[in-house]
């Protein structure tokens, strides 16, 4: 567990975590996926559910609520980050920032590449560039 003075905990994930996310998956990328005319109700549950790993995720808690979470998985050549969901209500304030600072400073610090994939259009893309300095 990481406590940050900006109020924010990144704890290990559990495998009861599993459902909250899925919720929070479809809440966080339905827009997108509706644009691009790719939202399934069950579907985007069930692709969290499928990928899900526990060991690999972090879960972002603000005063003891999951707020997001983020995966971080082993790959050839470095990492993937995937799963990266901040909750609507916390989205524009720094904490998705704050929150990428700590995962880059972990994997530049071991000297590991971390590659992002998001979708065509995604806000994400617009902020790539200046945060995800670590590949």
């Amino acid at each position: 567990m990481s406590a940050h003075g900006a109020g924010w905990v990144l704890r290990s994930a559990a495998a009861a975590d599993v459902e909250a996310i899925a919720e929070l998956r479809a809440t966080v990328m339905r827009a997108d996926l509706e644009r691009l005319g790719r939202y399934d109700e069950h579907r985007v549950r069930q692709r969290l559910r499928d990928s899900f790993s526990a060991r690999h995720t972090s879960i972002i808690t603000v005063e003891s609520e999951l707020v997001g979470c983020v995966t971080i998985r082993p790959a050839e050549g470095g990492q993937w980050l995937e799963h990266f969901y901040l909750a609507p209500q916390h989205q524009g304030r720094g904490l998705g920032s704050a929150v990428l600072r700590t995962v880059l400073e972990r994997t530049d610090a071991q000297m590991i590449t971390v590659r992002l994939n998001v979708l065509q259009g995604s806000a994400a893309r617009r902020r790539r560039s200046t945060t995800a300095g670590a590949g």
